[in-house]
């Protein structure tokens, strides 16, 4: 699939992956509570995902349950999506430490302001799914009914409150 900030991915597409996914690595996730990365990687967490919490700044501490790594290459278990909170500069130096580090990636999520077409060309051409410029929990809020509770139509019927 082709998938960037022009030909952004399809409503099933994003129904298919949020619901495939098990295991999230995410890189540059904060232990502070009210930063993005860190209420995006709780959210995943509370949905029943598993989140590797990656920072070598926080190396060692327990966040969600799983021990912070300090690189993707400290992650034995499979991972089937990536979620990078790093600046677009960064995004290719953690793509390649990807492909390298997690045999059976099925998608590289770039958060909102994240993208470099260069990175993405090279994932996609190593068979692997990439999202930019968007963020799972508001994708995943938007198509399961639950964004509506914040006051937006999101055009998904349903009986929850």
């Amino acid at each position: 699939m082709i998938h960037d900030p022009i030909t952004p991915p399809s409503d099933d597409d994003f129904r298919r992956i949020l619901t495939r996914t098990r295991t999230v690595a995410c890189v540059g996730v904060s232990m502070n509570p009210v930063r993005p990365s860190y209420y995006v990687a709780r959210y995943l967490s509370l949905k029943g995902k598993t989140v590797i919490p990656v920072n070598p700044g926080h190396a060692g501490k327990t966040l969600f349950g799983q021990t912070v790594r300090a690189s993707l290459a400290d992650i034995p278990e499979p991972v089937d999506m990536l979620d990078i909170f790093r600046r677009s500069e960064a995004v290719p130096e953690v793509v390649d430490a990807a492909l390298e580090a997690l045999p059976g990636l099925k998608v590289i999520w770039m958060q909102i302001s994240v993208t470099h077409p260069e990175a993405a060309a090279k994932a996609r051409a190593a068979g692997i799914e990439v999202i930019q410029d968007r963020c799972p929990k508001i994708e995943y809020q938007r198509l399961f009914g639950e964004l509506r509770m914040g006051g937006f139509n999101t055009g998904v019927i349903s009986s929850k409150l």
